[in-house]
């Protein structure tokens, strides 16, 4: 049975692997901004933010349809909405700019929730003892897919006319993609038998069989009532200021650091990173426990947002990568924190209401930095309160972290979570 697994992780990790190209947002933030939205960095950003927003909004509604329907039915729908943001936004001009926010933000957010979180509560299901490693492998595509599309979507704004002129043809290109491999993943998505958990915590060679068989499946209704589900969003809200900021403008940073001949590099990096660590730090979860690993991360994150001004030359691509490293990790233990805590059955939609905390930060942090970043023009250093709120948030996720870990102990809590 549990060779059947693979066709599911499989399939999740294509459709993860291109959802990456949400990720590589900087690539068109300095030609959208110029050229649809009139040099507004704030107002290109959003569309990047609401993207990420509407995904947290996407997950719980797939995850609810996914228990009602299937999960290969959630994401084939989830793929087609996604390519149909992706195609209607390369017709969007400077006279309609709104039509991008609910194109490629709105549409293309939904259509990656509908297919983000099922596809991770899909594996974990299969390989419910190893979570953090399972989860770390499918959302480390999602990272890695930015390596892989950043030079493809590079060269084809420059074939297509270049910056300011190249993005909705590229677009197009993209729709097609997300269509085919989505829709064609999706068929290969099914969720084990519901005794499959069980079953596999009673064997023999399962590992950590104490804490499987505790853990149980609470309701989206019973997690909201829970003080550690708000814990939680509190904690990611505040967790992913830093690394989004450095997401959305990793390129015009490096630009601003006279390093515009070399400055797609600071995309590769934190896309690079950012999958890199979604996988080992997914691992290092299984090992020392969620909320230890999350509070490294974010000790990290507040540490590195702090430098980002006073880095220069190519020391600030090494900066970026830590950033996405750190970053990376939270993406990977996140969603099995979730699952440990509230159970795997419901877990997409759990998940999903976990991201509006993300969503939230999206938002906000794209905001602030693209604020500072229209204030800073090429002067990177007045980007420098920016990265001081985003320290100070990854701090206050650590206060959320530490209330969370004296929560009261419950059966369902022992093993890894810790």
């Amino acid at each position: 049975m549990k060779k059947q697994g693979f066709y599911p992780v499989f399939a999740a990790i294509a459709i993860q692997l291109t959802l990456g190209i949400a990720y590589i947002w900087s690539v068109f933030q300095t030609g959208i901004a110029n050229s649809i939205f009139g040099g507004d960095n704030a107002a290109a950003g959003l569309t990047f933010s609401l993207l990420l927003a509407t995904l947290t909004i996407g997950s719980v509604f797939g995850g609810k349809l996914a228990v009602k329907y299937s999960t290969r039915i959630v994401v084939f729908t989830g793929g087609v909405i996604l390519s149909a943001g992706f195609f209607l936004a390369s017709f969007v001009t400077a006279g309609t700019s709104w039509l991008l926010w609910v194109t490629y933000g709105v549409m293309g957010g939904a259509g990656m929730g509908f297919t983000y979180s099922t596809t991770i509560a899909c594996a974990q299901k299969w390989f419910p003892h190893k979570k953090g490693f399972v989860t770390g492998i499918i959302v480390s595509a999602l990272g890695f897919g930015g390596v892989v599309f950043t030079p493809i979507v590079e060269s084809l704004i420059t074939a297509f006319g270049g910056a300011g002129a190249g993005e909705p043809k590229t677009f197009m290109v993209l729709s097609a993609i997300f269509l085919v491999v989505c829709t064609a993943g999706s068929f290969f998505l099914k969720n084990p038998p519901e005794e499959y958990s069980q079953q596999y915590a009673a064997g023999s060679n399962a590992p950590n069989k104490a804490a499987l068989k505790a853990v149980k499946d609470h309701t989206p209704a019973e997690m909201l009532k829970s003080p550690r589900f708000y814990l939680m969003t509190a904690a990611f809200m505040f967790a992913c200021m830093g690394g989004l900021m450095m997401i959305g403008f990793a390129k015009p940073i490096a630009v601003a650091k006279d390093l515009a001949q070399t400055a797609t590099i600071g995309v590769l990096a934190i896309s690079m990173f950012n999958s890199i660590g979604r996988l080992l730090w997914g691992i290092v979860s299984d090992k020392i426990g969620r909320k230890n690993t999350i509070m490294i991360l974010l000790s990290g994150s507040a540490i590195l947002s702090l430098f980002v001004t006073a880095v220069n030359g190519y020391w600030i691509y090494v900066l970026i990568a830590l950033i996405g490293f750190f970053y990376g990790g939270l993406l990977s233990t996140f969603p099995s924190l979730t699952a440990d805590i509230f159970g795997a059955k419901h877990m997409a939609t759990n998940y999903g209401f976990v991201l509006l905390g993300f969503g939230i930060g999206a938002i906000v942090s794209s905001q602030i930095a693209g604020y500072y970043k229209n204030i800073a023009a090429n002067d990177i250093s007045l980007m420098f309160p920016a990265f001081v709120i985003a320290s100070g948030c990854a701090a206050a996720g650590i206060v959320m972290m530490l209330i969370l870990r004296k929560t009261a102990r419950k059966p369902m809590e022992t093993g890894a979570v810790n």
